[in-house]
């Protein structure tokens, strides 16, 4: 969906959130927020989660962070070069602080909705009871971690 848009070699930091709906209050950071940007090429992402999204338990899927119909809020900072990247990095992390008080869960959204990997992040992401269940999965089809440069799940 993006791929047109963002150049290869362009940079890009990110973090995503779950908010419950978009009251005034949310929509007040937002406006406020938003014209900060220094990229023409930055930008947020805002996606209902609902319908088919809440009739499924949460512990079905791998995808985590509850089930109850919200939005997913993608903040992406992308410059062409690491230099601009800068300044657009501190713009998404000030929004993303911001939305903070109204934030879903522990405030850190979908594990796709971050640059910072680490290991507390990734199994906060998930639960503790997903994320052992997928680092047994991992062990099975992926038992020496030759895919770890993401979200990374170690084997078990």
């Amino acid at each position: 969906m993006l791929d047109e848009a963002n150049a290869w070699g362009s940079c890009c930091y990110e973090k995503g959130i779950y908010l419950e709906d978009l009251a005034d209050p949310v929509i007040d950071v937002l406006t406020g927020q938003i014209p900060r940007k220094n990229s023409l090429m930055s930008m947020l992402l805002l996606y209902r989660l609902d319908g088919a999204y809440s009739r499924v338990g949460d512990s079905e899927t791998a995808f985590s962070g509850g089930r109850s119909p919200r939005y997913a809020a993608f903040i992406v900072g992308i410059a062409p070069d690491t230099d601009q990247l800068a300044a657009d990095r501190g713009w998404v992390r000030s929004i993303w602080q911001v939305l903070q008080p109204h934030a879903i869960g522990n405030g850190g959204g979908h594990v796709n909705g971050t640059s910072e990997y680490s290991g507390d992040r990734v199994r906060a992401s998930y639960g503790a009871a997903k994320y052992e269940r997928l680092a047994t999965i991992k062990a099975e089809y992926d038992p020496d971690n030759v895919f770890h440069l993401n979200g990374n799940i170690a084997p078990t």
